[in-house]
């Protein structure tokens, strides 16, 4: 059966009749989970199968948001804390990748044993000063350079334990002035100063997914967010970054986006991007949703089948030893 170009989320930390059916029913392309989804490690494991079952596809793409630092989904008593990506910026050039790279190895650990294939990291943005504090210390750094480098090296380790990265948010939402959670942030920023925001994204353009922003970028595209913006769909992410592969939406039920939510998300994928994310579990939601949305055909679903084909069996790792360096590394810089 053809999948639908969404991924959603369930309202608690197991599946009920109702959600279950209409994921049977609509078939959608993956699942989300947030914290309100998170109990213990079997309970996550179950459900993750039980999401995986309703589209009979046990590979079916599971993700969560779990980078470290104020974002991070899987928590204590069961999972242990992560640092922030600025934290890997504080240490030295070469060990700050190193660290990023086990850091992601990790945490990959940590998810695949969870059920969990695809993370919503890394963050690729670079922080402008004086911007809205919802980037900023999930940021790897206060240059491109910086958060180019850490950022792949996370990615990377994350792809090094067969966990998907998606990195985020594309074109960049450094610069925005106001959390797109709740309002639409506009950057009015020339041109020739958002190319420094795209080159992160540009470096790191081979990886296999993305996340949009929801970010009015008025030198691009003064009418539409980036989310369902031709222009900056395909001219920027498509054309300026170069980057092929699988785009997504950020979560459709944000206040930065109006309208309805069938509209949402027949805009977004009219713009050009692929698949459309809503996280929140309101069913009723997600029913327009499925409305607005359409089976995953063409180059959308030529770019899905290439992202789940990047995943890969997990590389060898002694975790305990990674462990161990990875807290030696931080000692004193970083309390878990």
């Amino acid at each position: 059966m053809s999948r639908l170009a969404a991924i959603f989320g369930c309202a608690g930390p197991s599946l009920t009749a109702d959600e279950a059916a209409f994921f049977r029913a609509v078939q959608p392309w993956g699942f989300i989970l947030f914290r309100r989804n998170v109990e213990t490690p079997d309970q996550v494991r179950a459900l993750a199968a039980a999401l995986c079952g309703t589209v009979d596809d046990p590979a079916a793409p599971v993700l969560v948001d779990q980078e470290g630092g104020r974002v991070q989904r899987l928590g204590p008593p069961h999972w242990r804390r992560y640092p922030a990506a600025r934290a890997y910026s504080a240490l030295p050039s070469p060990l700050g990748c190193e660290m990023a790279r086990i850091g992601g190895r990790l945490i990959a650990l940590d998810l695949a044993a969870a059920g969990i294939s695809v993370n919503c990291a890394p963050i690729l943005d670079t922080p402008e000063a004086g911007a809205h504090e919802v980037i900023g210390d999930r940021a790897f750094g206060e240059t491109p350079e910086r958060v180019a480098d850490l950022g792949l090296a996370f990615a990377e380790g994350l792809m090094a334990g067969g966990v998907l990265p998606v990195v985020k948010h594309i074109p960049g939402h450094g610069r925005a002035q106001a959390d797109s959670h709740a309002e639409l942030p506009v950057v009015t920023a020339a041109h020739a100063d958002l190319v420094r925001d795209f080159e992160p994204f540009r470096a790191c353009a081979e990886l296999p997914i993305a996340m949009t922003a929801h970010v009015v970028y008025a030198a691009i595209d003064p009418d539409a967010p980036a989310t369902a913006s031709p222009k900056v769909i395909r001219g920027t992410i498509r054309g300026d970054i170069g980057f092929d592969g699988l785009l997504l939406t950020d979560d459709l039920s944000m206040k930065a986006l109006g309208g309805g939510f069938a509209g949402r998300a027949s805009r977004a994928l009219d713009a050009g991007c692929d698949v459309v994310l809503h996280c929140n579990g309101d069913i009723g939601e997600m029913r327009e949703v499925a409305a607005g949305a359409r089976t995953l055909v063409g180059d959308a679903a030529r770019r899905a089948d290439a992202a789940l084909a990047r995943r890969r069996a997990p590389e060898p790792v002694d975790a305990l030893q990674a462990r161990a360096r990875f807290d030696a590394a931080f000692a004193g810089r970083w309390s878990s």
